[in-house]
């Protein structure tokens, strides 16, 4: 490929987003993927009754004045969802806990569409870029009162960050608001048992009374029906790519994979969607192993933004599934490693839906 050829293209390295308080507020909602996600859209595996279990109790949840539902943390079983709790001993919050790829997100995005009033839906990583915006009264101000916040892939990399969440979510919910949050990866999490919860459970101490956790069991579905690596393309293939979507009228990203990796560490976290905005292909050229744990975990918070988006991803070089190297996969953040994996696997197959 000429170097003309490269440099006609977009180029995510010369974007660099920030969000104002203002925006981060807006961008509050589920992302674009599960614009039109319900309860009766999720298809839950019928060899997980777990999944079947989790949509009721969460639809009973979410349904308009419906009290919360009792047992605690690990009372979440094979039983239908519980009575109300008599007042005052309500859980105003629910913890999906579970693998990567049985529908956490789904549920949690349905849940949101499902709840009438004020309400709110984010990673983590977006909630503490609002206070670190805002400030932790702003951030307050602007959420108290909502109905409902929805926190998706709740991070325990940072203790401060988790025990800020914690103030946070104890003064919402003190004010009336219901709390759903998903897991995300906590450090060591090397299986996929109940370590997540009982990490979630241990991080935010004294909030634990105030949650229900849902364990959900199931395969990912990402990868039902896509076996083997990420793929990849010859130099060839990669500019016929770039001279396909071009010819549709659409727009691809021309980037060298190094050139990208260093500028994600110029961007904060929470403006890389702000990376995306208008591109329908994203094209990386000569990938190759990451070895820089700091670097391999801003590309995974990277891929979570292009997965929700859902923009196909066309590459040189190794697997972008084979990136994760120097042992990383056998390390503290193998569970978010492997999600990131099955996401890579899906972005860069033709079965990617448009």
């Amino acid at each position: 490929m000429s170097t003309d050829q490269q440099h006609s293209s977009a180029r995510l390295v010369d974007r660099s987003p920030a969000f104002s308080g203002a925006e981060l507020v807006s961008s509050l909602v589920p992302p674009p993927q599960f614009d039109h996600a319900t309860f009766e859209s999720y298809r839950p595996d019928p060899d997980y009754p777990s999944q079947e279990e989790a949509r009721e109790l969460l639809r009973f949840f979410a349904a308009p004045e419906a009290p919360a539902v009792r047992n605690g943390f690990f009372g979440f079983g094979r039983k239908k969802p519980a009575e109300a709790k008599p007042a005052g001993t309500t859980k105003p919050g629910i913890y999906l806990d579970g693998g990567f790829g049985v529908g956490k997100t789904h549920l949690l995005a349905a849940t949101w569409h499902a709840t009438k009033g004020r309400k709110y839906f984010g990673t983590f990583i977006e909630y503490t870029a609002l206070v670190g915006a805002l400030g932790y009264a702003g951030a307050l101000g602007v959420l108290q009162g909502a109905k409902l916040i929805c926190i998706d892939e709740f991070e325990l990399d940072d203790p401060g960050d988790t025990m800020l969440m914690t103030r946070l979510i104890g003064d919402l919910t003190s004010s009336g608001t219901k709390i759903v949050a998903t897991s995300n990866t906590p450090p060591n999490a090397l299986g996929e048992g109940r370590f997540a919860a009982a990490d979630f459970l241990r991080e935010i101490q004294a909030m634990s009374d105030r949650f229900l956790t849902i364990r959900i069991d199931g395969v990912d579905y990402r990868q039902r029906d896509i076996t083997g690596d990420a793929i990849a393309l010859s130099d060839d293939a990669y500019r016929f790519a770039l001279a396909d979507v071009a010819a549709s009228g659409e727009r691809m990203t021309d980037d060298d994979f190094s050139e990208l990796v260093a500028h994600l560490a110029s961007v904060h976290p929470s403006s890389y969607q702000g990376l995306l905005d208008g591109v329908q292909c994203i094209g990386l050229r000569d990938v190759h192993e990451l070895t820089d744990q700091s670097a391999a975990l801003r590309f995974v918070a990277f891929i979570d933004r292009v997965y929700d988006a859902q923009i196909p991803i066309r590459a040189t070089g190794i697997p972008l599934t084979s990136i994760f190297g120097g042992g990383m996969l056998d390390g503290g953040y193998r569970k978010k490693y492997l999600r990131c994996i099955s996401r890579l696997n899906a972005l860069t197959s033709s079965e990617i839906e448009r």
